[in-house]
C-alpha cells in the first residue's frame, strides 16, 4: 500500500469522528515525496481546478492547480534536504 494511502487512512481514523460530531465533512489530503496523491486529494484538487477554470478561463488555468502543488511539494522536499546537509565550519 503506498505511503500516501496509509497516511490518508490514518488521518481519517484520527479526525473523522470529531468532524462528524461537529457536522463537518473530513477529506484527507495526503501525498508522498514522489508525487503520488491519494485519490481523495486528486478529487478535491480536480474540483478546485474546475471552479478556477470556469471562473478564469485562460489556457493555462486548467492545470495550474496541479502544477502549483507539484512545485510546492518539490520546494518542501528540497528544504528538508538542505536542512539535513552537514554544516561546514571554516
Amino acid at each position: 500500500m503506498p505511503i500516501a494511502l496509509r497516511a490518508a487512512s490514518g488521518k481519517v481514523t484520527k479526525h473523522e469522528k470529531a468532524c462528524l460530531d461537529n457536522q463537518h465533512v473530513f477529506i484527507p489530503f495526503a501525498f508522498d515525496t514522489f508525487g503520488f496523491l491519494a485519490p481523495e486529494a486528486v478529487d478535491l484538487l480536480s474540483r478546485v481546478q474546475r471552479v478556477m477554470h470556469s471562473n478564469v478561463m485562460t489556457p493555462r488555468s486548467m492545470d495550474v492547480v496541479f502544477k502549483r502543488l507539484s512545485f510546492d511539494i518539490q520546494k518542501g522536499v528540497a528544504a528538508q534536504l538542505v536542512a539535513r546537509l552537514p554544516t561546514i565550519s571554516m
